[in-house]
């Protein structure tokens, strides 16, 4: 049974209880490819999808092939995350982090559709898809300009065809015969989107900003995150040792569940606005 909200009966109650732990807390909100599906962004591990396997960083830094194969998947996929538009869970954050209910958002996504809502305080745990950098001398540069270079190297392939796209920008493809990428244009170095591959480290600065973050609020509230990796588990565990109250909302089950206060089952798009803003 479904309430007027589009929240089931049990997903309302949670909110309710939510509502009640987090009154009058300072909260960081910790999100995940689910707060972004509602903007047409899919998510590797929702409910009735089958499972991806992303591109490792040993691989893209030592196969030449594999940054082939990468490149132009992204080459058809970047348009998704380009054209992209937020939706109500992020707008419910930004106005709650407006209302200072929201310190800061932490987000395991590239995608860059918080800052777009509107929120200030993101830390982009796992980098940023409009971002390039060269692995040889650092330059950073647009994603703007890497498909600028990737057009003219490839007039043949149609980007306008109809595939299945990742939560990372890249299309399921395989590689196009004759498909060519640019290295670095200062140092020829390789380069690669600016965002923490599978087996890459996020950078010190940036966990420890996050952790901070985490330290000078009074809870947690994660949403649309499986928690599956430790860069995002890692915070819930956190809070809960510190006796901070953890809410989760997220479709299917999360890693975190056990160490939740409140577990709301429902999509964030439901759930943020009436959690955070009413």
């Amino acid at each position: 049974m479904s309430t007027t909200d589009g929240l089931s009966a049990a997903a309302s109650f949670a909110v309710e209880a939510a509502r009640g732990y987090l009154a009058g807390k300072t909260c960081v909100v910790l999100t995940g490819a689910g707060i972004s599906t509602d903007s047409g962004i899919p998510d590797y591990r929702g409910e009735g999808r089958t499972p991806k396997h992303p591109m490792t960083y040993e691989s893209f830094m030592n196969s030449t092939e594999a940054r082939l194969r990468y490149w132009a998947r992204s080459f058809v996929g970047w348009s998704r995350i380009a054209t992209a538009t937020p939706n109500r869970g992020h707008r419910a954050l930004a106005q709650a982090q407006l209302a200072g209910i929201v310190t800061t958002v932490i987000t395991q996504n590239v995608d860059g559709l918080h800052q777009l809502a509107g929120s200030t305080d993101v830390i982009d745990l796992h980098g940023r898809l409009d971002r390039v950098r060269c692995m040889g001398c650092g330059v950073v540069t647009t994603r703007e300009h890497m498909d600028k270079l990737l057009a003219e190297l490839n007039p043949q392939v149609n980007k306008s065809a109809d595939f299945e796209f990742t939560p990372d920008g890249d299309a399921e493809i395989e590689a196009f015969d004759g498909f060519r990428f640019p290295n670095c244009e200062s140092c020829n170095g390789i380069l690669k989107p600016d965002v923490v591959f599978f087996g890459e480290q996020v950078p010190t600065a940036t966990s420890e900003a996050a952790m901070a973050a985490l330290d000078s609020a009074d809870a947690l509230i994660v949403a649309g995150s499986s928690l599956s990796v430790n860069s995002g588990l890692r915070f819930v565990k956190r809070a809960h040792r510190s006796g901070k109250p953890v809410v989760i909302v997220n479709l299917g089950p999360t890693k975190g569940d056990s160490y939740a206060l409140a577990k709301i089952e429902a999509n964030t798009s439901l759930v943020l606005d009436r959690l955070l803003n009413d």
